[in-house]
């Protein structure tokens, strides 16, 4: 199995987020202050340079006041 950073569907889900974002018209820094992050912390997660476990995708999403199950 290859690492899921790696694949096509793991740039989809990526690209998923972004556009997420981009349509809430929520900037990279506004979204890091919801998660109490930074705003190269989001970057870095959009660039796929980081990755989000369960949790922090469920808050990622709730941030930008979407279901998780429909940001999927």
């Amino acid at each position: 199995m290859a690492k899921s950073l790696h694949t096509e569907e793991w740039r989809q889900f990526l690209q998923r987020l972004i556009d997420a974002r981009v349509a809430a018209g929520v900037s990279q820094i506004e979204l890091g202050q919801r998660l109490g992050r930074t705003q190269s912390f989001i970057s870095k997660v959009e660039r796929g340079e980081r990755s989000l476990d369960v949790l922090e995708f469920c808050q990622w999403a709730r941030a930008l006041s979407i279901r998780p199950a429909d940001l999927l």
